[in-house]
């Protein structure tokens, strides 16, 4: 069965927009997939450079821990440490929603629990899905009154953008 996932992505450390465009064809090889535009964000509850995010809505077979998994296989691919929690990384995918699935145990939970806290994670989101809806959270255009102080730019197209010169 085919599963609608979304997935953020997110860097700030080394050269970020390899990382991501890394990442986008690595999410293209577990089943098909659509990119946000990229985004720019200073970051949040975090340290470091500024952010760039995007969001990808994959339609894939994996099941959820198989699918987190291979999240994490990307991000060790492009170098991702763990030394503490919100550090500065080369590369963070989070696995945002899983369908209308609601999970929770010590490796994931579904939704993310603060997806609709972060700009980075819902104006991309609600670029690829404007009318999203999810389990505990419900229509997730009306949680944007509450981030609207968090400072984002849209930069523009995904392929464009990552390909662009990161002298910006």
């Amino acid at each position: 069965m085919i599963h609608r996932a979304y997935i953020g992505l997110g860097a700030n450390l080394g050269d970020a927009r390899a990382a991501l465009r890394a990442a986008w064809l690595g999410l293209q090889d577990l089943g098909s997939a659509r990119v946000s535009s990229l985004y720019r964000t200073a970051p949040v509850d975090a340290q470091g450079p500024d952010f760039l995010n995007a969001v990808v809505a994959l339609d894939t077979v994996l099941e959820p821990h198989a699918l987190l998994d291979a999240l994490q296989a990307l991000e060790a691919a492009q170098g991702r440490e763990r030394p503490y929690r919100n550090a500065p990384r080369t590369l963070d995918l989070d696995l945002l929603s899983y369908g209308s699935l609601r999970w929770e145990d010590a490796r994931l939970t579904l939704p993310h629990p603060r997806l609709h806290q972060r700009a980075f994670v819902l104006h991309p989101l609600l670029e690829l899905a404007p009318g999203l809806t999810l389990p505990d959270l419900g229509v997730l255009a009306d949680h944007l009154p509450a981030v609207a102080d968090q400072a984002i730019e849209c930069m523009g197209g995904f392929e464009a953008a990552v390909a662009a010169s990161n002298s910006k």
